[in-house]
């Protein structure tokens, strides 16, 4: 699956894993040493995050049902936690600096293809 800002034209992620189920939406990001560019990681249902036990820092983008970016967050560093959005639906974990670089922001809405 892809992951791309229409407003930018860019592409966050060629490949977006998803964690659906409770053991994936657990285990998350855990484990992995690094997060390669181009690959991404959606965590739904999801409302906030923590990168306690990550080696490496991500960005953050917390979505709302129609993937609207309600918060975005760059370079959370690991042993970190976010608050609660309420607003959000699921979250997309990327590599630090896919936010920047895509010039996505707060209120982008992103699409998903296959």
């Amino acid at each position: 699956m892809i992951l791309r800002n229409p407003r930018t034209g860019a592409v966050l992620a060629h490949r977006l894993e998803r964690a659906r189920t409770p053991l994936a939406r657990l285990r998350g990001l855990l484990g992995r040493t690094s997060l390669p560019e181009g690959e991404a990681l959606m965590i739904e249902p999801c409302a906030s995050i923590h990168t306690f036990f990550m080696r490496f820092p991500i960005d953050a983008a917390f979505l709302s049902q129609d993937l609207r970016v309600v918060r975005a967050i760059a370079a959370l560093k690991p042993w970190r936690a976010t608050r609660l959005h309420r607003d959000a639906a699921m979250v997309v974990e990327l590599p630090g600096g896919t936010l920047a670089r895509t010039g996505t922001r707060e209120g982008d809405v992103l699409s998903v293809t296959e």
